[in-house]
């Protein structure tokens, strides 16, 4: 059993073969969140129970190897169990799907850590209910990357100083987990020039010299690696080898007036994410069900881990480096955004 899958009007369409759609972790769209959170309801209800008893729900996701639990939940059953009844809305990033939780267009939202404490600095209700996903912590090893062509002369994170690297968002969690690298290496990240690109296209920027190192993640970093370009930082595990990367969130409001739908939905969430981390087969394997991947790129992606427990420690390194980056002048409250 799949879940239904409805692609919003702004989602990506295909990619080219062995890539999946466009992963665009957006700390945008704040103004307009904050105006749909002024113009909402408090009373914000259940996207509606069926006959059956079952309640239905829309999920804002992103089609992306990291959302592989919550695909492999609702195939093993683990939603329909606490009587939900999923509908997956496909995103191309938080700027919809920020906004989307906020206005009950969706009742739950996967989003990276970083646009979470942008968005809670700008004074969003937002909850987050469960982890999302995390870095593997070995260096070299990761789902994540800094790539630079095979005969680049950049060799360490500290070589990126001054130099043109690609993001796939400014401003956001790649960029300063990128500068926390280079200082870690002993460089000075204030002259890298950021360039802004999607993921898919990066490879091709660097091998075109348009650019001369690039941030991606999987299946891009297999993608990258396979066209013998070279690892030069792993820049999530440099900024804290349990990081949470991402996370499952709802809206403050939801979650006050429909804590039982919440607390099924967490349940469910955290057997899904702990039964794709114990059975990296099959969570290999879903990953067909909803992205357009080569079956020999699905094959050799590196999986990232898939925690239950957000990490308290490293949500607060990521809060911290937003502040020091100037992405935010002071760190929100993070006990009132975690669970």
């Amino acid at each position: 059993m799949h879940p239904q899958v409805s692609r919003a009007p702004s989602a990506a369409a295909g990619t080219e073969r062995g890539r999946i759609s466009r992963k665009a972790l957006l700390a945008g769209g704040l103004a307009t969140a904050l105006l749909l959170a002024a113009c909402g309801s408090d009373d914000s209800g259940d996207a509606g129970s069926s006959d059956d008893g079952t309640t239905d729900i829309s999920v804002g996701a992103i089609p992306i190897v990291d959302v592989a639990p919550l695909y492999l939940g609702v195939e093993k059953g683990f939603f329909d169990q606490q009587g939900l009844k999923l509908k997956i809305e496909t995103a191309q990033g938080g700027a919809a799907i920020v906004p989307g939780v906020v206005s009950d267009q969706f009742q739950f939202g996967f989003s990276n850590t970083t646009s979470l404490l942008l968005a809670a600095s700008k004074g969003l209700p937002l909850k987050v209910v469960t982890s999302g996903v995390a870095t593997t912590g070995k260096d070299g090893a990761d789902f994540g990357a800094v790539v630079v062509a095979e005969d680049s002369a950049v060799k360490t994170a500290a070589d990126l100083a001054s130099k043109r690297v690609a993001v796939n968002t400014l401003n956001n969690i790649n960029t300063t987990t990128v500068n926390k690298a280079v200082r870690d290496a002993g460089g000075d990240p204030s002259g890298i020039s950021y360039v802004e690109l999607p993921f898919p296209d990066i490879p091709a920027a660097i091998a075109k010299g348009d650019v001369d190192a690039g941030q991606v993640v999987e299946p891009f970093l297999t993608v990258a690696q396979n066209q013998g370009m070279r690892q030069v930082a792993s820049n999530y595990v440099a900024t804290h080898p349990e990081l949470t990367i991402a996370a499952y969130f709802t809206s403050a409001n939801y979650a006050k007036a429909n804590a039982e739908t919440v607390t099924k939905f967490t349940t469910a969430m955290n057997e899904s994410l702990a039964y794709a981390d114990s059975h990296p087969d099959e969570a290999r394997a879903i990953l067909s069900t909803y992205t357009e991947i080569d079956p020999a790129v699905q094959e050799a992606v590196t999986l990232p881990k898939w925690p239950s427990q957000v990490s308290e420690e490293s949500v607060n390194a990521l809060s911290e480096l937003a502040v020091q980056d100037k992405l935010i002048t002071s760190a929100p409250d993070i006990s009132q955004l975690l669970p």
